[in-house]
């Protein structure tokens, strides 16, 4: 099995630098630009199957990626990103910071002190159900000979790499936020995940 692990293309609230989470945020044209170069760079690997998020800027992606392959785009609601509850639409860039719990940063800084905002989910949570998505697919013997595209988002694909590397929270943001449309391969075999290439970019 081979996975090709991507992050979604740009919004307007990336550019803006604004916390998403669920938030239903769509691509903007340079998200759709940039997930088009990658498509083309991936036209020839051979899908079998596509999940995705069920939030429009990795649906989107998906899509794009898919191109005319005959393959059905399953939603997984595990690979959704992480849920910023009541801080979704704040910003964290330094010109418009409008976050007002003064620890809030430590989601980046200090993982493994991070307190979720109410309605928030926490990174531990994030954690388990995105390695309950990989130990339903890697341990499935009819899909060992599978290529799949995962398409995702920032803090939901570190879940999956810190799952896929073993490391606790406190290494959470090891190898820092993936930019947009940047693609993970991990080759799988036997249940056991080797990451062969980490966050490249076609553009």
């Amino acid at each position: 099995m081979r996975l090709y692990i991507i992050r979604h293309g740009e919004t307007d609230w990336n550019v803006k630098r604004r916390f998403q989470g669920r938030s239903d945020i769509p691509l903007n044209e340079e998200g759709r630009r940039l997930a088009r170069i990658t498509a083309e760079a991936l036209r020839e690997v051979p899908f079998t199957k596509i999940y995705t998020s069920p939030l429009k800027r990795a649906y989107e992606t998906a899509l794009i990626i898919k191109g005319d392959r005959e393959l059905p785009v399953m939603e997984e609601h595990r690979i959704i990103e992480i849920s910023f509850g009541e801080y979704e639409g704040l910003c964290c860039g330094k010109e418009n910071y409008n976050i007002p719990d003064p620890e809030f940063m430590n989601f980046f800084d200090k993982p493994e002190a991070y307190r979720p905002p109410k309605g928030a989910e926490g990174i531990d949570e994030l954690k388990a159900r995105t390695a309950d998505f990989l130990q339903e697919i890697v341990y499935n013997k009819d899909m060992a000979d599978d290529t799949i595209l995962v398409s995702t988002h920032g803090a939901a694909l570190r879940g999956l790499l810190s799952n896929i590397q073993h490391i606790g929270i406190e290494d959470f943001w090891e190898g820092g936020v993936h930019k947009n449309c940047a693609v993970t391969i991990v080759d799988v075999k036997d249940g056991q995940m080797v990451i062969t290439e980490e966050g490249k970019t076609y553009y």
